[in-house]
């Protein structure tokens, strides 16, 4: 096999370009990583298999017709972004019940309308107000961890998007300083941030190697359901908890799947 890797660098306006790229080098299949990438790609061509690594809801961002029945030349793995994304903030309330004051960390370049949707409906059922921090790219970090300080915002949840993903130490370092409450994906309790509940995306980039397996044998993209995620994880970072003076309550430390000491 010869793979032919490009990654946009944080810069999602370049996603196109690269996209066409690929499709110019004849590659037999693309595999894609976040729904920015996927949507290029889908873009680029009618015609060349697509598999999504990982997606937030395919069917909601036009990448399939429907989840059993994709259509076209996309199918892989979604990650049921929206619906993860809305049950850390339960997960957050259970630890931190006095919290009130959310920010909502996300890329202002990747389509997010659906994910916040479900993250406003579930704040209003826990009496939370969420307030929303957009950035495109590392350097807004700053800027808008500034602003949460100004809003005194409570605790700050990140977005998936693979911007984000990139910078997750960055983002733990700013959310310590500030002493706020972090959650995210696994990654980023793995990376110095608080807690975190998602899919294991290790395990959908793999699972997209199955389609990729089916696609060589001869299987069509829009023959082939995309499949979401079935493993998700509750991890609680205890250093960054004891370094905020912060203490998990015992019934959110026994719901954990993993506690980094």
């Amino acid at each position: 096999l010869v793979i032919e890797f490009r990654w946009a660098e944080g810069n999602y306006e370049r996603l196109p370009a690269l996209a066409a790229e690929l499709v110019r080098l004849k590659v037999d299949i693309i595999v894609t990583h976040a729904t920015p990438g996927a949507l290029a790609a889908k873009s680029a061509t009618t015609t060349i298999p697509i598999v999504m690594a990982t997606s937030s809801d395919p069917v909601a961002t036009g990448l399939v017709a429907s989840l059993a029945r994709p259509g076209g030349n996309v199918t892989g793995m979604s990650g049921i972004n929206p619906e993860v994304t809305a049950k850390r903030l339960e997960l957050l309330k259970d630890a931190f019940p006095r919290t009130r004051q959310v920010a909502v960390l996300f890329n202002t370049d990747n389509p997010n309308k659906f994910t916040l949707s479900a993250m406003e409906a579930t704040a209003a059922s826990l009496k939370l107000e969420l307030q929303q921090f957009g950035v495109r790219r590392s350097g807004d970090l700053d800027s808008a961890f500034a602003a949460m300080a100004k809003r005194r915002v409570d605790a700050v949840v990140t977005t998936d998007d693979a911007v984000l993903i990139a910078n997750f130490g960055a983002i733990a370092k700013l959310a310590a300083k500030m002493r706020l409450p972090s959650i995210g994906l696994p990654e980023f309790a793995e990376a110095g941030g608080l807690m975190a509940y998602g899919a294991d995306r290790r395990h959908l980039f793999r699972r997209a190697a199955y389609f990729v397996d089916r696609i060589f044998k001869g299987a069509k993209p829009a023959d082939l359901p995309v499949e979401q995620a079935t493993r998700f994880e509750i991890v609680l970072n205890q250093k960054t908890a004891k370094a905020l003076g912060l203490q998990f309550p015992q019934a959110v430390l026994a719901r954990a799947d993993r506690v980094i000491e």
